[in-house]
């Protein structure tokens, strides 16, 4: 994306989104939430799946959730399929570097609203919201 394209994203701060980054990685923790920062999205972030169920069980809620797949203790798709089985309703994109077709697939069938491959950029992440329908371009 260009600096002149990023320059026009929206804000979305009035819309009152919120985000929770699910993954394991520093690195992927802090692009994705300046990523959603850069949007206006307040977001948290959370280091594996069962963080992410035990937040919701302690009754946080999340418009989307940025979903890794590959993490310890409780990987994304685990955690998608708990977060389903719990009611939880949130937008769920997956988020990761594994392209493997029968992997994408299972990750998909565990409750996925989207999926996107790492490393997330902004325009994927408008992909997401624009797919998501919490952004319509005008």
């Amino acid at each position: 994306m260009t600096r002149e394209i990023a320059d026009e994203v929206p804000n979305l701060a009035e819309s009152k989104l919120t985000a929770l980054v699910v993954d394991d990685n520093f690195v992927n923790q802090s692009m994705h939430h300046k990523l959603l920062d850069r949007l206006g999205i307040k977001n948290d972030v959370v280091c594996n799946g069962k963080e992410a169920v035990d937040v919701h069980c302690s009754g946080r809620n999340y418009d989307l959730i940025l979903m890794d797949m590959d993490m310890p203790i409780m990987n994304g798709i685990q955690a998608t399929k708990r977060l389903r089985e719990m009611g939880i309703e949130s937008k769920i994109a997956g988020v990761t570097t594994r392209a493997n077709e029968v992997e994408r697939k299972e990750f998909m069938e565990a409750g996925l609203n989207d999926f996107q491959e790492k490393p997330l950029t902004i325009s994927k992440l408008i992909s997401i919201l624009i797919k998501l329908d919490f952004y319509v371009q005008t």
